[in-house]
């Protein structure tokens, strides 16, 4: 299985360089479209004339882009995200969203082409954060609390959570590198979405953002 890929804007899941790129076949069976206006880019597209589509998402859902039919939405059009969390590379997993009449073939289709570039693919419905964000962000938000309330330096907090679960890196080392700021944005959106405080960004998250903004503005003359 082959894919022909379409690029529209900078994707946060295929890089500039990256080693996917060069499995672009012009003729793929599989039409994989990325970058930041992909979802604009799908409009022009003609869902019959492909056997499967692979748009790469943001932190939207795939229904955002090919509309909600109570339940009867779906076709020839699989939604993905590599994850990648901020200004980290991106990791080895890649997320399917499907919605309730998606294509069984189209699926196949386009998990073939990802397992077959090395890819470890998951799949999971149309919902506000798909599996890993729903998970980590609370877990990144308690970590960062427990930061705020004192319970133990951040280097100790990392060196439990990895000595006592086993974990390859603690949550504040993650954050650190991918971006306080980044993960409030995140954070911020699934909280508004689901309403649950588990996503309420943690205070160091939310004065990170504004730090950040505070530093794109131009200083009064």
């Amino acid at each position: 299985m082959q894919a022909r890929i379409l690029s529209y804007g900078t994707s946060r899941s295929f890089p500039a360089g990256d080693a996917f790129l060069e499995t672009h076949a012009p003729d793929g069976d599989v039409l994989v479209v990325i970058g930041a206006w992909a979802g604009a880019a799908l409009a022009g597209i003609d869902p019959p004339a492909h056997a499967a589509i692979a748009i790469e998402l943001d932190g939207t859902c795939l229904g955002t882009l090919t509309g909600e039919a109570l339940g009867a939405e779906g076709g020839a059009v699989v939604g993905f995200a590599r994850h990648r969390t901020g200004a980290s590379a991106p990791t080895g997993t890649i997320e399917l969203v499907t919605q309730p009449q998606t294509s069984g073939e189209a699926l196949a289709r386009v998990t073939a082409v990802f397992e077959a570039a090395g890819f470890v693919v998951v799949t999971c419905a149309d919902r506000d954060g798909r599996i890993l964000d729903r998970l980590m962000r609370p877990y990144f938000n308690r970590a960062l609390e427990a930061l705020d309330l004192g319970l133990a330096p951040a280097e100790a907090l990392d060196r439990t959570l990895r000595l006592g679960l086993g974990y390859p890196r603690g949550p504040i080392e993650i954050l650190s590198e991918a971006g306080l700021a980044e993960h409030f944005q995140v954070s911020s959106r699934l909280h508004a979405a689901l309403g649950e405080r588990a996503y309420l960004p943690a205070r160091r998250a939310r004065v990170a953002a504004e730090h950040a903004a505070g530093q794109d503005k131009e200083p009064r003359q």
